[in-house]
């Protein structure tokens, strides 16, 4: 992958692991009746959201990225509800309710249009950074001028009182 490439993959999986373990903590909380959960089941969850990010950030995803990152968010949200599941005292039946799978797959959706803006604006940020770094940032030159100015000293007033004059040329006045 180029830079930019893997500047925005590494966007896409910070995001991707940062918006899964949110969510997963809100369904969480929401779903348990407002209890939070342990330190250890957030220790938990910060883990596998770092690590579905990481796994994120390194997919190259060039072909169809909107699927993939759908399927990247919805796999994200599992692990990290999955994750909270096990860790924490609140369990749920085998089978997420219609309301909760409502939510997961609108939170996906949000987060996948989310997402997908932050990439487009760090491309055309970075890409305008770059160009206003290279710009401003080149080595000056001074250059020379386009039109050079000749000056050429012509005594119009000379030649026109040589011109003028007489034929003689004047002496010295005469004393009498």
């Amino acid at each position: 992958m180029t830079s930019r490439l893997a500047d925005v993959a590494q966007l896409r999986g910070a995001f991707v692991g940062g918006t899964s373990g949110a969510v997963s903590l809100a369904a969480h909380a929401l779903g348990g009746g407002g209890m939070a959960p342990s330190q250890s089941a957030v220790v938990l969850l910060i883990l596998a959201c770092a690590s579905v990010g990481a796994v994120v950030s390194s997919v190259d995803i060039r072909r169809s990225p909107a699927l993939a990152l759908v399927l990247m968010l919805a796999a994200g949200q599992a692990i990290g509800h999955t994750t909270l599941a096990i860790a924490s005292d609140h369990q749920h039946g085998s089978v997420p309710s219609l309301p909760m799978l409502a939510a997961h797959i609108a939170a996906v959706g949000v987060c996948a249009a989310a997402i997908r803006g932050a990439e487009r604006g760090y491309v055309v940020a970075a890409s305008t950074v770059a160009t206003l770094v290279a710009v401003l940032l080149r080595p000056w030159a001074p250059q020379p001028p386009s039109v050079t100015a000749r000056t050429r000293y012509r005594a119009k007033v000379v030649l026109r009182q040589l011109l003028a004059s007489g034929e003689g040329t004047r002496g010295p006045p005469a004393f009498v």
